[in-house]
């Protein structure tokens, strides 16, 4: 389990490693949540070392975008942030979320633990025969390798560049959303 310790309280913290599509849209959403203190923007999952976003955008690196979300467990569980990861982006599509297509906006854990892999497995099975999606769940369960952060212009992009047309009309909507469904758990 990857463990960081933070030197104003010693509190434990956590990582999860996401993969639900552009992480635009996703870093907006979890940088929301008590118990969150980071959200990075990154990639993970491919071949290529240090990759670039063009690198990525090109499907030739095997990696998705990603966030690597810093958390205290004591205030959000890993189970907590598998339900805003699940509700927030659409898992039953291959390589794709919307309009975005590729290999790198795959729904994916990067798993850091055997707990998180556990829960992650369940999770999936339970919705998948919930029925809660018309098509099977095909999100990657996959055990984490290396983090590689992306460029600076990516980092906290719909805080910086609200009123940017892509955050208009495909961010905010999706955060609003996120709002009205998880309202207890926001900062």
């Amino acid at each position: 389990m990857t463990l960081m310790f933070s030197t104003d309280n010693q509190e434990k913290m956590e990582i999860a490693t996401f993969g639900n599509g552009c992480f635009w849209c996703t870093e907006a959403v979890f940088q929301q949540l008590k118990g969150v203190s980071k959200v990075e923007s990154g990639y993970s999952g491919g071949q290529t070392i240090d990759p670039t976003y063009k690198e990525v955008c090109s499907g030739t690196t095997g990696h998705a975008e990603v966030l690597q979300i810093t958390y205290n467990p004591e205030e959000i569980s890993f189970k907590e942030l598998l339900e805003v990861f699940w509700s927030t982006h659409d898992p039953t599509t291959l390589n794709r979320q919307g309009n975005d297509v590729g290999t790198q906006y795959r729904s994916a854990v990067f798993y850091h633990s055997e707990e998180q892999k556990s829960l992650s497995e369940e999770y999936k099975k339970r919705l998948d025969e919930s029925g809660a999606f018309d098509d099977p769940i095909v999100t990657e369960i996959t055990a984490f390798d290396k983090f590689y952060p992306a460029e600076d212009y990516h980092k906290n992009y719909y805080n910086l560049n609200p009123n940017q047309g892509y955050c208009q009309f495909v961010i905010r909507p999706k955060v609003e959303k996120f709002k009205k469904a998880f309202a207890e758990k926001l900062k």
